[in-house]
């Protein structure tokens, strides 16, 4: 996996100057950058002073040659998900010090928001660097590997999982299983089911993420 840098659409903060926080969102398998970014205007009135950017993940998606993913899901086994997920995180690491560096800002001023495959790349992230970040907002992913947390746990930023009920791709008991894994861990955050949702992202959701950034970023 490259660890070229990745590139995608950036929103400037609402409130002009220069950037206060940083937010990246991370799209899920066979997206893009640009699937996600308009969560940036959504989130925009709470974080005024963030940037917002939405990187391509690095690989072209084996299944969908417009889009692209964080890696391989041909081979789901535990083993090979586990690879694949470090692998990203390795390419998402290295992004996240080119974007604080250009920015003069430090971990304490980042927050990573996932749908799906990117989730399960924020959280292999949000619990091994250090310092922490400052929060962590996961839709419809996963945690993979939660039996390597005991040896690899190194920060425990805020966390907010927000899952439908009804999701076909990525099964509704995975909140349960991360969320329950991260407290068993001690990190602090909250979940939260969505009814009679599918694979997706929904206002309510929305609007429980943007408090949640809010609140984490402006501490």
């Amino acid at each position: 996996m490259t660890r070229d840098s990745l590139q995608g659409p950036l929103r400037k903060p609402r409130a002009g100057g220069a950037p206060k926080q940083l937010v990246i969102l991370l799209h899920g398998w066979g997206a893009d950058g640009p699937n996600l970014i308009d969560l940036a205007d959504m989130f925009a009135p709470v974080l005024p002073d963030a940037q917002f950017i939405a990187p391509n993940a690095p690989q072209v998606c084996e299944v969908n040659p417009y889009g692209y993913q964080w890696f391989s899901l041909v081979d789901r086994q535990p083993q090979h998900m586990l690879a694949g997920v470090r692998g990203a995180a390795d390419v998402l690491n290295h992004f996240m010090d080119e974007q604080l560096k250009a920015l003069s800002l430090d971990n304490g001023k980042l927050a990573l928001v996932g749908f799906s495959q990117g989730t399960m790349v924020g959280l292999q992230v949000a619990m091994r660097r250090t310092p922490p970040i400052a929060a962590l907002v996961g839709f419809s992913g996963a945690l993979i590997g939660a039996e390597t947390l005991p040896t690899e746990i190194a920060a425990r930023p805020p966390v907010c999982l927000i899952h439908g009920e009804a999701d076909d791709v990525v099964p509704f008991p995975s909140l349960k299983h991360a969320a329950e894994a991260l407290k068993s861990h001690g990190v602090p955050g909250e979940s939260h089911p969505r009814p009679f949702l599918g694979h997706s992202i929904d206002m309510e959701g929305i609007k429980i993420a943007g408090e949640f950034l809010g609140k984490a970023l402006k501490a």
